[in-house]
C-alpha cells in the first residue's frame, strides 16, 4: 500500500506521521501521479497547528502538502493530454501531496521540462506563484528600486530573481551568509537586524519604489518608515499589518491559474533564467525532521520531500 504523511489533531511536529493508505482510484479529469518530490512550506506547518483553522478548516485524519512533481501512474476519463509516464510538474488543493501517490485534477498539471531536477520541480507551486504573484502586484519597472525581506528563503529567493527581471534594482535583506548568493544573481545584500533602514538607504540613496515582504515581524513598518506608497507594499507573511496599513498581500491565489504559471516558471528555469535553491531534502519518513528545519526560518531556498 502506498504510503503518505497524516495527522489526527491539530499540533506540533509531533503529531505528524507517515502511514499506509488506500490506493487512490482516479475519478473523471483526475490524473493519479506518482510522487518524485514534494516541497514544504511555512503556511502548511500553521494549518497543521490551528492558527489558520478559520480561513482553513480541517477534517481528520489530514494529509499535507501542496507542491509535487512526479510521474502519471494513470489517468482518469476526462483527464486529456496526461498518459501513464508523463513527467509532470503540479499542486494539490487537497492537503495531500506529501504522499507517495496522489490524485491531481489535470488542469493542475503541466509537463516537466527535462532540464528541471525533480527537487526543483517538487518545490515550484507554493513559492513560483506567490513570488510571481508578489512581484506583479509591486509592478517594479526598470530604474526603480525594490527591497526584499527574507530574501533567500523560498519565495524570498525566487522573487528578487523575478524582480530583476524587470530591470529595477533589487535589495535584499538576508544573513551576511546568503550575501554572496544574492550578489551573483544581481541582487544587493543587506544585512537584517538592528540599523537595517539605515542600510537600505545608504544603499538606495534615491529611495525605494516599492517593498515585498516575505518574512513579516515588522517589515511593513520599516517599508512605511521608507517612504513607500502602501500601494507599492506586498506582504505575504504579515497580514495583520496588510489589514491596518492596507497594503497588499497578494500570494499563489492571487497568482491566477497555477498550472499556466507553473509552466513559465518551469521555462525560466529550464532556460536557465531562474534558479531554485534546494536548501535539503529528505525521505517522507523523515517529515518531523524536515519540517524541524523548516521553521528554524534561516534555510536558504526549499526543504524538499522525496517518496
Amino acid at each position: 500500500m502506498p504510503k503518505a504523511v497524516r495527522y489526527d489533531e491539530f499540533g506540533g511536529i509531533d503529531v505528524l506521521r507517515v502511514e499506509e493508505v488506500a490506493r487512490p482510484v482516479p475519478g473523471d479529469g483526475q490524473v493519479l501521479v506518482r510522487v518524485k518530490a514534494a516541497g514544504i512550506n511555512p503556511g502548511e506547518a500553521l494549518i497543521r497547528t490551528g492558527a489558520l483553522a478559520r480561513i482553513f478548516p480541517s477534517t481528520f485524519p489530514s494529509g499535507q502538502g501542496s507542491d509535487l512533481a512526479g510521474v502519471v501512474e494513470e489517468a482518469g476519463a476526462g483527464a486529456d493530454g496526461f498518459s501513464p509516464g508523463d513527467e509532470v510538474i503540479g499542486f494539490s488543493d487537497k492537503r495531500a501531496s506529501q504522499a507517495e501517490l496522489v490524485l491531481v485534477e489535470s488542469g493542475d498539471l503541466t509537463r516537466k521540462p527535462e532540464q528541471v531536477s525533480w527537487e526543483v520541480a517538487g518545490s515550484l507551486y507554493v513559492v513560483g506563484t506567490t513570488a510571481w504573484a508578489a512581484v506583479r502586484a509591486v509592478h517594479p519597472e526598470k530604474g526603480e528600486t525594490v527591497v526584499v525581506s527574507g530574501a533567500a528563503g523560498g519565495v524570498g529567493s525566487l522573487a528578487v530573481q523575478l524582480a530583476r527581471r524587470t530591470g529595477a534594482t533589487v535589495i535584499g535583506l538576508a544573513g551576511k551568509g546568503n550575501h554572496e548568493w544574492l550578489t551573483s544573481r544581481g541582487v544587493i545584500p543587506v544585512a537584517y537586524g538592528e540599523g537595517v533602514a539605515d542600510r537600505i538607504r545608504a544603499a538606495a540613496p534615491n529611495g525605494v519604489d516599492a517593498f515585498i515582504d516575505t518574512f513579516g515581524s515588522g517589515y511593513v513598518e520599516l517599508a512605511l518608515a521608507l517612504g513607500v506608497p502602501a500601494e507599492r507594499i506586498d506582504t505575504i507573511a504579515d497580514f495583520a499589518a496588510a489589514e491596518k496599513y492596507g497594503v497588499k498581500a497578494d500570494g499563489s491565489i492571487a497568482a491566477g491559474p497555477g498550472a499556466k504559471v507553473l509552466a513559465e516558471l518551469a521555462g525560466l528555469i529550464a532556460d536557465g533564467h531562474l534558479d531554485v535553491p534546494i536548501a535539503k531534502v529528505y525521505p517522507l519518513a523523515q517529515v518531523r525532521e524536515a519540517y524541524t528545519e523548516l521553521e528554524r526560518r534561516h534555510t536558504r531556498g526549499k526543504i524538499v520531500l522525496r517518496p
